[in-house]
């Protein structure tokens, strides 16, 4: 696992939010993010996909800067790749851009991204049996309903990512019972009914 410093999240702009938003893409940077350097075939196997798909849009991952060649790895003509940064960030000004085709690539992206949660979490439930006690004890699913401002909204928001930050590189990571955790937070307003 990366150090804290090592960790570089990209903050999405109108040009690489095109180039990301489809789901085949977003599925390859999440498996190299998540399980690291793979070639386009071996992705292919994970995903369910073509060869043909998955290098073509590895190739536009990386005309975008997400994904590069992992020089490393790999002889002759197999051609490994990695992700260039472990996270992404979303801008709210893309949801006000007036471009219509942004706006249409940040739902694609943001519907990915929460039908990739809900896959994960379902995971989580359907295995949870296969964790041991202190796994189960540990693992939470709650959900909180707060009255608050945007702004209070924006300062929990940033309150609790750099609480989950402090622990990236703790000490603890090393320990023989860590394992990757998945931390899934959504916050939205929702209407009185």
């Amino acid at each position: 696992m990366p150090e804290p410093e090592e960790y570089l999240s990209r903050p999405l702009n109108p040009r690489t939010l095109r180039g990301l938003a489809h789901p085949l893409r977003i599925q390859l940077l999440r498996a190299l993010r998540i399980h690291g350097p793979a070639t386009a075939s071996q992705l292919a196997e994970r995903l369910g996909e073509s060869s043909g798909a998955t290098s073509y849009h590895l190739r536009q991952l990386a005309a975008h800067g997400f994904v590069e060649d992992d020089p490393t790895r790999g002889k002759g003509r197999e051609r490994w790749w990695k992700a260039g940064q472990q996270g992404t960030t979303v801008d709210e000004s893309l949801s006000r851009n007036p471009d219509p085709e942004v706006r249409g690539a940040l739902d694609i992206y943001v519907h990915e991204i929460a039908t990739i949660h809900t896959q994960e979490l379902s995971t989580y439930l359907g295995n949870r049996h296969d964790w041991s006690d202190d796994w189960l004890g540990a693992s939470d699913m709650s959900d909180f309903t707060l009255r608050l401002s945007p702004e209070k909204l924006r300062e929990l928001d940033k309150r609790m990512h750099a609480l989950i930050e402090s622990y990236r590189g703790v000490e603890e990571a090393d320990a023989p019972d860590a394992e990757r955790v998945r931390i899934h937070l959504h916050a939205f307003p929702q209407h009185e009914n």
